[in-house]
């Protein structure tokens, strides 16, 4: 019987991340603000690369419904999580990834001195991402982007 399974993101991630040579999109960098660019869209999920100068980075933000998983490529990235009413770093250097559920909320940014690439994957394929502020200790939204609009 064959296996039904969704496929493993990170696995799909890392699989991305090994050759970016032939990515379909050139690897580059933005100096005003983090690039991003689709690699794959498939049926089931889409895969994205994404470049960060060191101090760039997103808002605290979800994905929309989507669980998906992100690697470091090469550079270190620190991904904020909300626990306890505040945000918790998490240093990430290359070879790190991390799988996440369809109600994660973070923030990811280059903290460190020298450029940074990610791969992300998403399932489904996003549709919208709410961006929130943390006030209080408590999440607010701040705005909701729309894929085709704002991306």
């Amino acid at each position: 019987m064959p296996d039904r399974r969704p496929p493993d993101l990170l696995a799909t991630a890392r699989r991305w991340a090994a050759d970016p040579a032939r990515w379909p999109v050139p690897l580059r960098f933005d100096p005003v603000s983090r690039w991003y660019a689709r690699l794959a869209h498939e049926p089931d999920h889409e895969v994205w690369a994404l470049s960060w100068l060191p101090g760039q980075g997103t808002d605290l933000h979800d994905h929309g419904g989507c669980g998906g998983a992100f690697l470091v490529v090469s550079g270190v990235l620190t991904e904020e999580t909300v626990g306890g009413g505040v945000l918790r770093p998490h240093r990430l250097p290359a070879g790190s990834g991390r799988r996440f559920g369809p109600r994660h909320v973070h923030l990811v940014s280059n903290r460190d001195d020298e450029p940074a690439v990610s791969v992300h994957v998403y399932r489904p394929a996003l549709r919208r991402m709410t961006s929130y502020r943390l006030t209080d200790g408590r999440l607010r939204v701040a705005e909701v982007a729309e894929a085709g609009v704002a991306w």
